[in-house]
């Protein structure tokens, strides 16, 4: 008798588009200027060495947020590696670089889903730029989604560390 493995369908989902989460997280009367940084070698071991997470892309997607003609802060889009699959998150930062909000835009787990969930997420807000968020202390684990769980709080922390390096000085 023959045993065959098939894996598991990935659903994809895309919860909210780039526009959507901009509106959600920073309001309707918000614009938004693209400026991505773009990450340099010696930027990639800074950012490392403040987060203690490899740095893979060379430029990430980042808006810089007005409201009245004055920056009202940073809305940045980054991926992390789920167990399998890459999830898309947004995050909304102050202009001082305090995480205002974190918001999931795809994710492409077949399970782990529940980090969507607000009260989950909510732990991430008033992080600050050389903090370290661990998962387990600061941040609770889900059970299911630990892999997930663990990557979107380094990619929190990665970009907490890409701020010090290229936008706190602006």
């Amino acid at each position: 008798m023959a045993a065959v493995a098939v894996a598991g369908q990935v659903q994809a989902a895309e919860y909210l588009t780039v526009e959507q989460a901009q509106k959600l997280m920073f309001g309707e009367s918000a614009s938004f200027e693209k400026s991505d940084i773009k990450i340099n070698s010696a930027a990639k071991k800074a950012i490392k060495a403040a987060s203690g997470v490899k740095v893979d892309r060379r430029t990430l997607p980042t808006w810089t947020v007005f409201d009245g003609g004055e920056v009202s802060g940073y809305f940045i889009v980054d991926e992390v590696i789920g167990k399998h699959e890459y999830i898309t998150y947004a995050l909304a930062l102050s202009p001082s670089g305090e995480v205002r909000q974190i918001e999931i835009l795809v994710y492409r787990e077949s399970y782990g889903y529940e980090i969507r969930n607000p009260r989950w997420r909510a732990q991430f807000v008033g992080s600050k730029p050389g903090s370290q968020l661990d998962l387990g202390e600061e941040i609770k684990n889900i059970s299911g989604a630990t892999m997930s769980c663990r990557h979107i709080t380094e990619g929190v922390n990665r970009v907490l560390a890409t701020y010090d390096v290229y936008l706190k000085s602006q």
